[in-house]
């Protein structure tokens, strides 16, 4: 960024309880707001100058459009400077984010609510209405109408990452069991339960090489945060989590034809240079304690230590057996549970991966999951066919 522009800072946030619920996407928004504002003393909706709902498909799944003023009138909020929705797939959230940063930093308005909110389990019934919403973020003509959803399309990935450099089955099952077991310590996540790797290997086949608990669930929930400029972030809060840079790359694969690559993400490594640069980060395995990153399937993961630069290409599955992403490794990944274990209600993900960070900084989560004075944490996504990458770096201290 620009040396002109403001400090922006992640004052705190909250979330609603995430799984499959009984509840509508008005219910949950509600409860996200509710505990997003219970948890910034000091700041209601009056504060509120800008609000940026990140969602994916309530059309589909709720029928219902023109979300944001919406949320606006079930929260209490008269927005005076600026509403939107952001719709960018599983990114959405961070694409949220994005914008309520880039208004902030410009000077546009001082306090923003982001809320990320997805309602997609819509009954056993429809499991097919709702599969088939999930094709849509591909291509449709050409893949979605083909079958081509998320299962098949990241397990041909795992066979190509296999193929080029030797990743293992036990690897990706390294993966989801740690992953799994920190959701099992976080309160709000919708899998609560420890498991073993084996249990991921003996866990039901969905398209081989992966298996159900490589893949992350259908899930409803919405998490919020409040964004401010410096000036009012010191009024309200002496501990904050400070955004210092984000980037994002596009390139093409929406169909998927033209991806670049099947066992690698250059779009993930270009974004988070963007980012690092900005944060003026060299090495991100020494500089970054905490990751919130994008682990849909379990082989998702094990690229992002590659194109993040937590190690080279090839050794992601080398990097997660020799424990280097567990909490009390190099970096902390995916504290919270990840998708795998927290849950992926698409548009609440990248606003939630933002919220485990800032906790993380305050030393506000479980304390069998906290990380040892985490100082610098990362948020990652992907989305679509993996066309592309957002990433943003926090820092406990603004620079």
């Amino acid at each position: 960024m620009p040396a002109s522009t403001r400090n922006v800072a992640i004052v705190g946030g909250g979330t609603s309880e995430w799984g499959e619920r009984d509840a509508t996407w008005k219910d949950l928004a509600q409860e996200g707001g509710k505990a997003t504002f219970d948890a910034v003393p000091g700041v209601g909706p009056d504060d509120i100058e800008g609000l940026f709902v990140g969602t994916v498909q309530p059309e589909r799944f709720s029928y219902q459009s023109h979300v944001a003023p919406m949320v606006a009138e079930l929260l209490g909020i008269e927005v005076t400077e600026m509403t939107a929705r952001t719709e960018l797939a599983c990114a959405s959230g961070q694409a949220a984010l994005r914008y309520a940063w880039l208004a902030i930093a410009a000077g546009q308005l001082d306090t923003a609510l982001v809320l990320g909110v997805e309602k997609m389990n819509l009954g056993r019934e429809h499991m097919p209405e709702m599969q088939s919403s999930m094709s849509n973020v591909l291509d449709r003509e050409f893949d979605g109408v083909n079958g081509l959803s998320a299962p098949p399309f990241f397990a041909w990935y795992a066979q190509r990452h296999m193929h080029e450099h030797g990743t293992t089955r036990e690897q990706l099952s390294l993966v989801a069991a740690k992953n799994k077991s920190h959701a099992a310590k976080t309160d709000f996540a919708q899998y609560r339960s420890e498991i073993d790797p084996e249990d991921v290997t003996e866990s039901p086949k969905i398209a081989p090489p992966l298996h159900l608990y490589d893949c992350s669930g259908i899930t409803d929930g919405a998490t919020g945060v409040i964004l401010m400029s410096e000036e009012k972030a010191r009024e309200v809060t002496d501990t904050a989590a400070w955004i210092t840079g984000s980037g994002q790359s596009s390139m093409a694969g929406n169909s998927i034809n033209n991806l670049p690559s099947f066992s690698g993400w250059p779009q993930a490594r270009k974004a988070s240079q963007n980012a690092y640069d900005q944060a003026g980060i060299e090495d991100p395995l020494e500089e970054i304690d905490i990751a919130e990153i994008h682990d849909c399937f379990s082989i998702s993961e094990i690229i992002e230590y590659e194109e993040l630069g937590f190690c080279e290409r090839g050794e992601g599955g080398q990097f997660i057996e020799d424990g280097r992403s567990h909490i009390d490794g190099d970096v902390a990944v995916n504290t919270r549970g990840g998708l795998l274990g927290c849950g992926h209600p698409l548009g609440a993900t990248g606003v939630s991966q933002a919220l485990e960070v800032t906790r993380q900084f305050n030393g506000d989560v479980e304390n069998d999951r906290q990380v040892d004075d985490p100082t610098t944490g990362l948020i990652h996504n992907l989305s679509g066919s993996g066309s592309v990458h957002s990433v943003m770096v926090l820092d406990r201290d603004p620079q």
